[in-house]
Order: C-alpha cells, then structure tokens, then sequence
C-alpha cells in the first residue's frame, strides 16, 4: 500500500470545513507532489488560514545554526502572521492563537529525542489545553523507522528544550504516538486529534516510503543523516567538530589533532556492526574550527539493522577524547537555553554518560547500562503506538 500522510488524509477528510486554522509547519511540511499545508490551507475552499507557527531554525528554515532565534513576521502571499516558537517565546500565546479554532501540528521529526520539534508540540499541547483550542497532529513516517529503541533514558531533575520527558535518545516512535504520551502519559490534557499515517509500517525507514526527503532542518540535509544522527549529535557537546559547516553534518567527524588514517583504522579494528569509518580531512566553512583542517572519519552505514547509532557515538567521543586527551574538551555552557549545565549532560539527560566515559568505562559497558531504562520504556510507548 503506498504512503498516505496525515495531513493528506486530514485535508481530504473535509474535518476542518468552518475552522479559523493554525498550522505549525517548516519547509519539510510537503505532500506527495512536494505541495506545502500552508499552500494546501490556504486554497482549502472551507477553512480559513490564520495563523502559521515556526519551529526552530524558523518556518521557512533559514536559520542555519543552534541557539539563533527567529522572529516574528508576516507571510507576504498569504497575508497571514507568521510567528516564532524559537524566540521569546516557545510556547503559544492567548494573542497568537486568538484567531485560531483548530491548530494543525505538521512536522517531520527524525527520531531522535534531543530534536526540539516534538517540544514545540509539546509546548502547543500545552498553550491549546489553557486557551481552549484544540490540536490535530498529522503523522509521518519515523525516517529512522520504528523499531530499534536505544541510548540513555533522560533522568528526572534534567529536563531542557532538547528533553522535556524521560524517553531513549533513540525513541523508535511516530510523531503523533509522541503526541498521544505527551498528552496521555505526561499529563498535558489538551483537546487532541492524530491523524494516521496509511501505509507505514514500523520496519520502514523513509527511503523505503518513495517519498522525497526534505531537510527537516538545515544541518539534516539528506537520509543519510538520520541514520547516524542519534549518536553524532552528541558531538554538539564536544569541541570536535560534528560537521556543521560542510555538506555532511553528523557524518563527518573530526578535529584539528586527529590524523585520519589512524583514527579510522582504530575505529574499525572495534568492529562496531554494521558501520565503516571512511578517513577524511575536511575544512569546515562556519562554526567549529572555522577554515581549519580537521582528521577524523565519515560514518557510513552498510547495515542498518544492526548498526547501533548511540553506541556509535559514544564509542567515538572515546576515540576522539583518546586521541589527544589534553586537547578534547567538553563544551562549555550555554547550551538550547540553558546556562548552568555542560551541553554533554543536557543531550545525554543526565551526568551519568559523561561521568562513564571519564572513568574509561567501554562503549559497550555503557550501552549495556541503558537497558533497564529502554526495556521499561519500551513496555510504556506499547500504549501509544499506531502502528
């Protein structure tokens, strides 16, 4: 059965006939004929378009970096406010949703649970529950399927923007099943509707739908990216560069004292499965280590079923850390708005992953010691799958 997306189905359903709508959406908001909801809205001959809401990196994702906010503005051909949930505010107001009867939340999430869209939802499940509004998600596919469940449970006490909710960095769930615990599990209580996906099954990853992969941010520019994203993002909490700056963010990997060839060798000799690490050098144009050269690796995934994403990363902090220990370093606050802790314990959900690899505990001790987390996890997200 082909891939039918929520909002397609939501948009041939005639459910928003008489609403006043609010759509929260980027660049990647496509349908199969790479046409935009906003577009879609616009022209729907019984709804009215009134509002248009940005996640990070803005509506139209023109931000490239973390930490830059996006202001509010006016879309010019649709005459409609367009407003920032990464500026100010992130979080809806009672004046942004004043005009607003319906708000549609259609996001391409990537899986993983540092990505700050699912707490966009979460933040306007939360305003809609206060100011009486109600809230449909449109499902879409997990690009890095639904299955595998990994990496370190967030703990209490360290919620942020990037983890709102004790959930694996690796959470093998649809946007609209986060949705339905968000507001179910977590106690947000808003009026919500999902729309399903048809067509999806848990075992597909995105390029199996047919569909053509649109950034979902800037710095995830292909599929490929999702694939090793779950565990190279938490290079965003080390000073080696994740590849920000060059075309293959989070694929490539590397610093100014590493020498390539020994690195990747090292790294495979690990026999991590179903990845090879590939010598690069590479110059990145903007953010870490600006126009200087950096030795270190791209990440190439030959079997995806058994490649273990967050494993991965952490086996090669250790291995960037080893190479020159006095020159590897933890990135030092600010970091997704918050001031006081170290941008590594903020992505792993507590201090416990930077205080194992401190100590020299292996990659895979540590994997090991996510499991109780993930198994107890896994039997929780059995309530709000779809599919």
């Amino acid at each position: 059965m082909p891939l039918t997306l929520g909002s397609e189905r939501l948009l041939a359903s005639g459910r928003l006939t008489g609403q006043r709508v609010g759509v929260v959406s980027n660049p990647a908001s496509v349908d199969s004929n790479l046409g935009h909801i906003v577009d879609r809205l616009a022209s729907h001959p019984g709804a009215r378009l009134t509002a248009i809401f940005g996640p990070q990196h803005g509506f139209r994702s023109d931000v490239q970096d973390n930490m830059i906010e996006t202001a509010h503005t006016v879309d010019e051909m649709r005459r409609v406010p367009v407003y920032s949930l990464y500026s100010d505010t992130r979080e809806p107001t009672a004046a942004m949703l004043r005009d607003v009867d319906v708000l549609v939340i259609d996001l391409q999430d990537v899986g993983v649970r540092i990505y700050t869209y699912i707490y966009t939802m979460a933040n306007c499940l939360q305003a809609a529950r206060e100011h009486g509004v109600k809230v449909i998600v449109c499902d879409r596919p997990n690009p890095i399927g639904g299955v595998q469940v990994e990496g370190p449970v967030l703990v209490k006490g360290h919620e942020s923007f990037v983890g709102m909710y004790p959930i694996p960095m690796r959470h093998g769930m649809t946007i609209a099943e986060l949705a339905r615990m968000f507001n179910e599990h977590f106690g947000l209580g808003a009026d919500l509707e999902v729309v399903a996906m048809e067509g999806w099954r848990r075992t597909t990853y995105f390029d199996e739908t047919g569909r053509t992969w649109i950034m979902s941010s800037p710095n995830i520019p292909t599929f490929d990216t999702t694939l090793v994203y779950p565990g190279a993002v938490l290079f965003e909490g080390t000073n080696v560069s994740e590849g920000r700056g060059t075309t293959r963010p989070f694929e490539l990997l590397g610093a100014p004292w590493v020498a390539a060839e020994r690195f990747a060798e090292a790294m495979n000799r690990r026999g991590l499965p179903g990845v090879l690490f590939r010598p690069v050098v590479f110059e990145p144009t903007f953010h870490k280590h600006a126009r200087e050269a950096c030795g270190g690796c791209q990440v190439h995934v030959l079997d995806r079923a058994a490649f273990h994403a967050v494993e991965t990363g952490v086996a090669l902090i250790e291995a960037f850390r080893a190479a020159n220990p006095d020159r590897f370093a933890w990135q030092a606050p600010p970091y997704e708005y918050e001031h006081d802790r170290i941008p590594i314990d903020v992505l792993a959900g507590s201090t416990e992953l930077r205080e194992q690899i401190e100590a020299g505990v292996p990659a895979h001790a540590i994997a090991q010691s996510w499991e109780p987390a993930t198994k107890e996890f896994r039997r929780l997200r059995e309530r709000f799958l779809i599919y």
